[in-house]
């Protein structure tokens, strides 16, 4: 993925927003059960999975929030922001084959520190599928040195 934007604080404005989709796959799965250490059988056995509500495997909630994160990295704000904080809000599963479109919009900026609080929503089609806030600190402009 390719960085298509990189905001300082100055440059944001309240209203603002940009998304990422992306369909989930079941190497997608696989990989962040093998990364991060879970290995619930509900994400990775279909015969587990057939037990449950879902009838079927589902994917990590944290794996949909990462795109959330893939938003605030590359797109808005871009490199230099950094997390303070993120609600989660998880409103139904995420299968394989699911498109997922994460989107972030600006809803304060708080000046005094640099940051801004975010609306984060995650659809599959038109369903929510994960909704939350978070807040983070950006980078301002840079400027010269006093000489």
């Amino acid at each position: 993925m390719s960085v298509n934007t990189s905001y300082a604080f100055e440059d944001l404005e309240v209203g603002m927003e940009a998304s990422y989709a992306r369909a989930v796959t079941t190497a997608d799965i696989i990989a962040f059960a093998d990364l991060s250490g879970d290995s619930n059988p509900v994400h990775l056995d279909a015969v587990y999975a057939a037990t449950t509500p879902f009838k079927t495997p589902i994917s990590h909630g944290m794996l949909t929030a990462g795109y959330i994160s893939a938003v605030f990295g590359m797109h808005l704000p871009g490199p230099g922001a950094i997390y303070i904080s993120q609600t989660l809000n998880f409103r139904a599963p995420v299968r394989d084959g699911d498109e997922v479109v994460a989107r972030v919009r600006i809803v304060d900026l708080l000046p005094a520190k640099r940051r801004a609080r975010f609306e984060c929503i995650c659809r599959v089609g038109d369903k929510i599928v994960l909704e939350g806030e978070a807040i983070l600190m950006l980078p301002g402009r840079t400027t010269p040195a006093a000489t």
